[in-house]
């Protein structure tokens, strides 16, 4: 199979709302998305609290390859995310310290594989955000082949290439490109819904008058 990228060209998300979204935790965007776009609960940060918001740049990989990693990292630009179509396999690494290392050197937003990674030690000291379903030891293939900047099913989760890639500790979320600015705006009402909860709450409210849950049903005992 040969290595493709394909050219295309998405609009650039504003610095100012790529700055609204950093706010945003994963589990808000997707209830603002009627609790969807969620990628597979397994593809975690690799480092504790690592937060990680950027437009995608999809990659498709052979089985157990990550030709394409290589080319795909040396290409994003600034503030890119490389989201990784790894089909899942857990028991081979697409990406380790000197992918890592080069995403870090060239700014991009971070990296995100379905599928595993290694070199935790280094990836922990590099700070750059790192999302995958594990670690392994076992190190990848190349030159079998792969793509570039396409439509990407990528933990369970349709992938274009400029998407939003939104992901903290509760894992990754997809906004596509078309519908961002209505999902943040509706991110952003819900934060605001969210901290008037928390006022009542600390207040005394219970849970039931907060969110206006249906009283209860009472039974007689026999």
């Amino acid at each position: 199979m040969a290595m493709q990228r394909y050219l295309v060209d998405y609009p650039r998300l504003t610095t100012d709302a790529l700055a609204k979204w950093s706010s945003v935790p994963s589990s808000v965007a997707s209830d603002a998305m009627n609790r969807c776009q969620s990628m597979d609960s397994r593809i975690k940060p690799m480092v504790p609290g690592m937060r990680i918001c950027g437009q995608a740049r999809t990659v498709v990989t052979m089985p157990g390859d990550n030709s394409m990693v290589h080319h795909a990292v040396s290409l994003a630009e600034p503030g890119d995310v490389v989201v990784v179509a790894g089909g899942g396999l857990d028991d081979v690494a697409l990406a380790g310290e000197w992918v890592v290392r080069c995403c870090k050197r060239r700014a991009l937003g971070g990296l995100v594989v379905d599928g595993s990674v290694r070199d935790l030690h280094e990836i922990r000291g590099l700070g750059l955000p790192v999302f995958a379903k594990g670690a392994v030891a076992r190190g990848p293939h190349k030159n079998f082949g792969g793509k570039m900047d396409v439509i990407a099913a990528i933990g369970g989760v349709p992938v274009n290439p400029g998407d939003l890639i939104l992901g903290d500790e509760d894992g990754v979320v997809v906004v596509p490109l078309a519908f961002a600015d209505a999902a943040l705006t509706q991110s952003l009402a819900l934060l605001e819904r969210e901290r008037k909860w928390t006022e009542q709450i600390e207040a005394g409210a219970t849970l039931v008058d907060v969110l206006g849950v249906p009283p209860l049903e009472i039974v007689p005992a026999d």
